[in-house]
């Protein structure tokens, strides 16, 4: 990132990630596209990002809400409150695993409405930041995600209902 936007902050921690991914999914108007390795159960198992992403699938019947999961193995196994979500909300949320080419990646990302990002360069470390107003940053990981989306495959463990 070449020059901070006056709403950039640094992010260290656990906390810091979850209240940023809160915070930006919030934001979010119509759509929010979210690079992760695993759910990240410390960042987005919890009410507080689930509730602002459940508003943001029921604003608008336009709205879209994207994951890529590399390996969601151990969120599935464990009840992750964003997959059952996006099973009550499946025509808003998607989920989905990147193709090999793209499953050793080392970051974690989300978008939001081509305006804010969090950004973490090692996805097994907290260090990254998070800018809710940052158009430019914004869209270039938002291409990066759709390419990598149009890459990918539907993972149908997501899709499985206890019955």
């Amino acid at each position: 990132m070449n020059e901070r936007s006056p709403s950039y902050r640094a992010l260290t921690s656990s906390e810091e990630n979850r209240n940023a991914a809160a915070e930006l999914a919030r934001a979010a108007h119509m759509h929010l596209a979210l690079f992760t390795p695993d759910l990240e159960t410390a960042v987005y198992d919890n009410q507080d990002f689930i509730d602002a992403i459940q508003r943001l699938a029921l604003r608008s019947r336009y709205s879209k809400i994207r994951i890529l999961v590399t390996d969601p193995t151990s969120a599935i196994k464990n009840g992750h409150r964003l997959i059952e979500l996006g099973r009550h909300l499946s025509s808003f949320i998607e989920f989905r695993r990147p193709s090999e080419q793209h499953a050793n990646r080392t970051d974690t990302f989300m978008v939001i409405d081509e305006t804010g990002l969090m950004y973490r360069p090692l996805a097994e470390r907290y260090e990254g930041y998070f800018d809710p107003d940052n158009a430019f940053e914004a869209r270039v990981h938002l291409r990066d995600f759709d390419i990598i989306w149009e890459q990918s495959e539907a993972e149908p463990e997501f899709r499985r209902l206890g019955l």
